[in-house]
């Protein structure tokens, strides 16, 4: 009987411990795939679409604005806008069209297509690695 509690004991602690391993347990999103094609146009495209001159971003050259949140490690936040659960598809759907999700916001609606959406979101999702910090 005692080595059988032992046992369960073994098996319900590596369970525990596995589990804390999921983004989804400790409130950090899971990291997401992307092409290095989708994450740089994703920066071309936030440059073009002028978000640095509300937002910070980085690796996009003069995007330094401060009347919205920085868009820093981006994919380790909860929420977007403070409204929506980070996934992707919330991304796409609140860089396409903000007011509809969060009606008089101070984001506005940019014309962004779907294919571009994603490719921003793709930039934003990115996790820089250390030879992404090299090239800068």
């Amino acid at each position: 009987m005692k080595s059988k509690m032992i046992q369960l004991f073994f098996v319900v602690t590596i369970v525990f411990l596995l589990s804390a391993c999921s983004g989804e347990v400790n409130g950090v999103p899971e990291p997401r795939a992307s092409s290095e094609n989708n994450i740089e146009a994703g920066r071309r495209l936030t440059a073009s679409y002028g978000c640095g001159s509300c937002h910070s971003i980085p690796g996009v050259p003069g995007a330094d604005g401060m009347a919205a949140s920085p868009l820093y490690r981006f994919y380790q936040r909860s929420y977007i806008a403070g409204r929506l659960p980070n996934t992707t598809e919330n991304l796409i759907k609140w860089i396409r069209d903000p007011q509809q999700i969060d009606p008089g916001n101070a984001m506005p609606d940019l014309g962004v297509s779907e294919e571009e959406a994603r490719n921003i979101a793709a930039y934003l999702y990115h996790q820089p690695t250390i030879i992404d910090l090299i090239r800068r």
